[in-house]
């Protein structure tokens, strides 16, 4: 029941801390997270969690990996191959080289293969952490790729000099030529392993299609478990797991590319399958990194031999010494073509390389490793200063991720933000209604494609109308912004219309009352704060379920013959009104709006057709889903950097509008 508990409330951790983002919007989720977890770690009867490292690489960094492999476009992985393997192989073993000498210096009593296997656990970049904080960071499309793809290919050359290293410290024994040979062997095997399981388990998915059984659910749980079947045969038979589940991504993405279309319904399923688990996945991650942080710290901060001020100059020197290294190698090997354009300082050598070391965030994996260092010698003794390398280790974490957080949005800042934003707005915008459109044709069937092609049509015409003229995209938007406020004129004056048929007693009041509610609830559709994107999702959950539960259960027991009568008349009442505060600046608003309500009073006027029924409900359940793709994408729109917050905002805020008035149809068209 503990276990269950603690989840339950890591999960709610997930949740707390992604709200908070929206809030709080100059903390990154993952100090939020982080946070979260040492307030969770700290309390009275908080969590205390121990980290099993094999467990937590298994269970939490193979999916990521496997993940980052196969959403990782291979065209540029390959393009930029020399740089990430520099950074890869070559920064990680002079890393622990220079480090480890800082830190026997540092640190005289700490033996020297010891420092080595400090060194080496700081030595790899965190993907998920670089991932998650250049939501606020516009970084260059160039340092993006090369992180993502250095971070891919690090963690398995930091781990297996880390490896050897421990081997050293507890046995007494190093042999330079054994090390080399044996690193290259497992390197190697990992990448050779992870891309023959990867094949082998496509093809028995491709076979087993063939022969008749296509069930989502069963090829859903095959693509789940497979980075897991990876990384443990990898590991069982001597290779780097970390290494096999990267190619094992890369793979299963070239061989789906290359086979037989899968049925759309497994490719919508799988998307939003993985959706959520690599949520879940990364707010674990911080969160259980936080929960560790107290109980590795508090130990070596409760001694009296060392110093508090001592510890924090370690952490500091040994920090910047990562910094300025990488920095340098960086610095050496940029590659970059020569800055023709003086307005781009973005292509400057300098630029790039102090980008790319700042970026260089330390996270899990590092405190995986350092909490896997064994506690006993084989002669009996206790490993020397293991509680300082997990202290050092855990300091070096934080300030990094401090670091980045504060200092690269100041420096990454764009010189014509103005101009970055209306393009995002251009693009982003776009790219949100083709992924309506998508989602709109996945779930096109031989039952709703009438109104499908409605739907489709009305996004396409959307489009176009902002793409019609490319100075105008800016104003069209700015127009459904305004059209949200326009709609609110309406439902005032649609309330007054509904408080003098109340009072002239033309309908019964429990209709008009119901009414009322109706519209209240497209009301609050329109006012919702836009930057807090988790309610969208809860808000579709609570309709999927009333959907499921027989939503509305009076609909039987009341009129909608007279809450169509009421509704046209309350219509016309918005028209009048919207129609007497026109002026030049809302004109292009307004007439979308009364044109939105003449169509809405047609409908009703012939709604009371079954086919019409049908075919509004189908439209209506399309949309929806329409919209939650939608938002999905300018989330992923947001955390992948390609947009910043307030372009979000006004685009959910246009989907809001949207969604309001598929409210107005769903309640009201029954």
């Amino acid at each position: 029941m503990e276990v269950f508990i603690a989840v339950l409330v890591l999960l709610i951790g997930i949740l707390a801390s992604n709200i908070l983002s929206r809030i709080i919007t100059f903390i990154p989720v993952p100090l939020i997270q982080i946070i979260i977890g040492i307030i969770l770690s700290s309390l009275p009867m908080g969590i205390h969690m121990t980290l099993e490292p094999e467990l937590f690489m298994v269970l939490f960094i193979a999916p990521l990996l496997y993940n980052d492999g196969k959403m990782t476009s291979k065209e540029e992985l390959w393009e930029i191959r020399s740089p990430i393997i520099l950074m890869a192989l070559g920064l990680v073993l002079v890393t622990v080289v220079v480090v480890g000498y800082v830190i026997s210096w540092l640190i005289p009593e700490m033996p020297m293969s010891a420092c080595f296997a400090l060194a080496a656990i700081l030595s790899p970049t965190d993907a998920v952490a670089v991932s998650s904080l250049s939501e606020r960071v516009k970084l260059p499309k160039s340092i993006m790729a090369l992180l993502e793809g250095e971070a891919l290919m690090n963690d398995a050359s930091g781990l297996v000099a880390f490896k050897f290293a421990i081997a050293a410290t507890v046995t007494g024994v190093f042999s330079i030529t054994h090390a080399t040979t044996s690193f290259f062997i497992i390197a190697l095997g990992g990448l050779f392993s992870g891309v023959l399981i990867s094949f082998l388990i496509s093809k028995l998915s491709s076979v087993i299609r063939r022969v008749g059984l296509e069930d989502v659910t069963f090829h859903m749980l095959i693509q789940l478990i497979t980075p897991f079947i990876i990384y443990l045969i990898s590991e069982e038979i001597g290779v780097s797991g970390i290494l096999a589940v990267v190619s094992g991504g890369i793979v299963y993405s070239i061989t789906a590319e290359n086979s037989e279309p899968i049925i759309s319904k497994l490719k919508f399923v799988s998307r939003s399958t993985w959706s959520v688990v690599l949520f879940i996945i990364n707010g674990l991650v911080f969160l259980i990194l936080g929960l560790q942080i107290p109980d590795a710290m508090f130990v070596i901060l409760r001694d009296d031999a060392v110093s508090n001020l001592k510890l924090s100059i370690y952490i500091l020197v040994i920090t910047a010494t990562l910094i300025l290294l990488r920095f340098l190698w960086v610095y050496v090997f940029w590659k970059g073509k020569p800055n023709k354009d003086k307005e781009e300082k973005k292509n400057s050598r300098l630029f790039h390389s102090l980008l790319t070391s700042l970026s260089g965030v330390r996270g899990a994996v590092t405190l995986a490793g350092a909490f896997s260092i064994p506690f006993y010698l084989n002669n009996g003794a206790s490993f020397p200063q293991r509680d300082l390398i997990i202290f050092i280790a855990a300091g070096v974490i934080l300030v990094t991720i401090i670091m980045a957080s504060a200092v690269l949005p100041i420096i990454a800042k764009e010189e014509d933000e103005e101009k970055e934003k209306s393009t995002f707005n251009e693009k982003a915008f776009i790219k949100v209604i083709d992924t309506a459109i998508d989602a709109i044709n996945e779930e096109t069937s031989d039952d709703n494609k009438a109104a499908a092609k409605s739907l489709i049509y009305d996004y396409r015409r959307i489009k176009s109308e902002n793409l019609s003229n490319k100075e105008e995209i800016k104003l069209t938007i700015q127009d459904r912004r305004i059209g949200k406020d326009i709609f609110k004129i309406g439902m005032e004056a649609e309330y007054i219309e509904l408080k003098r048929l109340l009072e002239q007693a033309e309908f019964p009041s429990e209709i008009i009352s119901i009414v009322k509610e109706r519209i209240r609830k497209i009301e609050s559709s329109l006012s919702r704060n836009p930057s807090l994107g988790v309610y969208d999702n809860i808000n579709s959950t609570k309709r999927t379920l009333k959907r499921l539960f027989n939503r509305d259960t009076e609909v039987n027991n009341i009129d909608m013959e007279c809450i169509k009568k009421i509704k046209i008349k309350t219509s016309k009442a918005a028209i009048k009104a919207i129609e007497s505060q026109i002026n030049e600046e809302n004109r292009n608003a307004s007439m979308f709006v009364i044109e939105y309500y003449k169509t809405f009073i047609r409908r009703l006027l012939i709604n009371d057709k079954k086919d019409s029924e049908s075919l509004n409900k189908q439209k209506t359940e399309l949309q929806f889903k329409a919209l939650q793709m939608a938002r999905n994408k300018i989330q992923n729109l947001l955390e992948n950097n390609k947009i910043n917050r307030e372009t979000a905002n006004k685009l959910r805020s246009i989907l809001n509008y949207m969604e309001a008035t598929n409210i107005g149809e769903e309640l009201f068209l029954e």
